[in-house]
């Protein structure tokens, strides 16, 4: 039975199309985690999450090692600054146009 001093958060939306479609053409900078600073991804363990918690598209995983769906995520860097680990950098999406960088 959980503690009732703690309250379960829990994400209630879910991504998909919505009304504006696929809209990570919007983003100006995307998200990048890095999976040696992840807390779940360097210790196998279903902790932290709070990139896909406090994510408000839905578009974060929750795997042990979190994966980004780049075609819904706006780039607003919600999941970046929740990050106690700071494994996740916000990069300038220019950075990973055709020639500019490895996607």
């Amino acid at each position: 039975m959980p503690d009732p001093r703690f309250k379960v958060l829990t994400s209630a939306s879910s991504s998909g199309p919505g009304d504006a479609g696929r809209t990570g053409s919007w983003r100006v900078e995307r998200p990048v985690i890095d999976m040696h600073r992840c807390v779940p991804a360097k210790t196998g363990k279903h902790a932290c999450h709070l990139c896909w918690l406090y994510c408000p598209d839905n578009v974060v995983s929750k795997d042990l090692e979190p994966q980004i769906n780049l075609e819904y995520c706006k780039g607003c860097g919600i999941c970046a600054e929740e990050c106690p680990a700071k494994a996740i950098s916000m990069v300038p999406d220019e950075d990973f146009l055709e020639g500019g960088g490895d996607e």
